[in-house]
């Protein structure tokens, strides 16, 4: 016993030593990362007086995606908008729309997990392939933030030498689905991120959302938009229990140390329309090119593959015919928001494409819609105009897991504080609604009764599951009421 208890001490120390050395290693290579980005090769790497992003909208159709296949080219809409050709982003950010079926989305937590680490595999597989310094100075991502309101998501991946520089984040979440619930609703993500030599702050919101479908719902989608706005509130109390949890966990850096007073008092209760952040609205917008479903006949004037504009079936006659860009000019939803003009074709809605991983324009003869909705616009990136320099901004190729196309914005923020006269709080469709809390306390209880009648019922666990409850529960009045031997 004595010498198994001497073992045992010496292979405690030998692992307390080794997850020192292990520790010291990653010191060392993070402050290596600095320096690189910092003295090396400030042209090749992370230059702190901006933030690169790349902010990418997808509707996954409720499937579970192919990492290999869609992490080999979810990076290739990236594309430095400044001059110092960065080859990666300091920030990736994945807006999710219909993550997951209805009832593992309702349920969450684990039920949900498989969905996030299919993304985080291809995320990892894209900066294995698309980074030229990958394997020589271990850059990777950290996904720090892993959130969802029902079937929407948002995924939130930093560069591991820019962890440190994170203050503060907190969340907000707003269901506009049936009786407020979160099958169609928002979730936004905000970041205090530190500026260097100064107390200062500098935010940036990213808001993923996904909006009422259908044609004919123009005017459901505007209220939608200003519901989110009223309603999608960033609490101080959201954000220090994100930083216990966060400090809890094992595979993310501390995010800034010690959080002081004055970034939780900037942290507590805003809107995404705050005075203080970079905002970039993006999602499923489901707005359309016609307020009716396509009939027989105009099926043959769906766009096809063309590069002569002047054609017929150019997809640029169709886009004239865009929603979105109507209640734009008339102010009428994502107030004070712009984005970058768009160049490529319709994101939705395609046929499901079994035979192919993945097609790409080029090798598309033609582009197979589905008969009964008219090919649209859904997909979009909004963002708040002032300080942003926005860059390429473009679809990516069609992927067999989904009927839509994801969406993808390059784009590059200073890190400096707000002059006093920036306002974006002013564009706001109205003010917060003081209710948003109980309200949306009030919809999870309904998600969760919804998403236990709908595991049972549309899902093979499920009905396993009520089966067995029901054989149980006959087979007891059974027993109780067999006469006693």
């Amino acid at each position: 016993m004595a010498g198994r208890g001497s073992r045992s001490a010496k292979d405690s120390d030998l692992a307390d030593v080794a997850n020192v050395v292990c520790n010291v290693q990653q010191q060392q290579a993070r402050a290596t990362h600095r320096l690189h980005r910092k003295v090396i090769a400030p042209g090749a790497a992370v230059n702190m007086g901006d933030l690169k992003l790349y902010v990418v909208t997808f509707n996954c159709a409720r499937a579970l995606i192919e990492p290999d296949v869609f992490g080999s080219h979810i990076l290739q809409g990236w594309e430095d908008p400044t001059s110092s050709n960065v080859p990666l982003p300091d920030i990736v950010v994945l807006n999710l729309q219909e993550i997951a079926p209805l009832s593992y989305a309702f349920l969450g937590n684990n039920f949900v997990k498989p969905y996030f680490d299919r993304f985080r595999q291809a995320v990892q597989v894209a900066t294995q392939q698309q980074s030229t310094e990958g394997a020589e100075n271990g850059f990777k991502y950290f996904n720090v933030i892993a959130r969802h309101i029902g079937l929407t998501a948002i995924m939130v991946f930093v560069r591991d030498d820019l962890v440190d520089e994170i203050e503060i984040v907190n969340m907000a979440e707003v269901g506009v689905g049936l009786s407020e619930m979160g099958n169609k609703g928002a979730i936004g993500a905000r970041i205090g991120w530190k500026v260097s030599d100064t107390e200062d702050l500098v935010y940036t919101t990213f808001v993923s959302a996904h909006l009422a479908p259908f044609e004919a719902e123009m005017l459901r989608r505007n209220q939608d938009y200003t519901d989110i706005a009223k309603r999608l509130v960033f609490s101080l109390e959201d954000a220090r229990e994100w930083r216990r949890a966060q400090q809890g966990a094992e595979n993310v850096p501390l995010l800034g140390g010690e959080t002081t007073e004055r970034a939780d008092l900037a942290a507590g209760n805003k809107g995404m329309y705050s005075n203080d952040t970079y905002l970039f609205f993006a999602g499923d917008l489901n707005y359309r090119t016609a307020l009716t479903t396509p009939g027989r006949e105009d099926f043959e004037l769906f766009p096809q593959p063309c590069n002569d504009v002047g054609a017929a079936l150019h997809y640029s006659h169709l886009l004239d015919k865009d929603q979105l860009s109507q209640q734009l000019h008339q102010r009428k939803t994502l107030h004070g928001l712009t984005e970058q003009e768009v160049n490529f074709p319709p994101t939705y809605k395609y046929h499901l494409n079994e035979d192919e991983p993945v097609l790409f324009d080029k090798d598309m003869q033609e582009w197979k819609w589905a008969k009964h909705r008219w090919p649209s616009w859904c997909d979009r990136i909004f963002y708040c105009p002032t300080y942003v320099q926005a860059g390429k901004y473009s679809s990516l190729p069609l992927f067999r897991t989904s009927d839509h196309r994801p969406v993808a914005l390059s784009a590059s923020v200073p890190l400096k504080p707000f002059p006093s006269n920036f306002d974006l709080a002013e564009q706001a469709p109205g003010p917060l609604d003081q209710h948003y809390k109980s309200k949306r306390d009030t919809a999870r209880r309904k998600e969760i009764v919804v998403g236990v009648a709908a595991y049972l019922a549309t899902t093979w666990e499920g009905n396993y599951l009520l089966l067995g409850t029901i054989v149980f529960v006959l087979g007891s009045m059974w027993v109780a009421q067999s006469p006693m031997s």
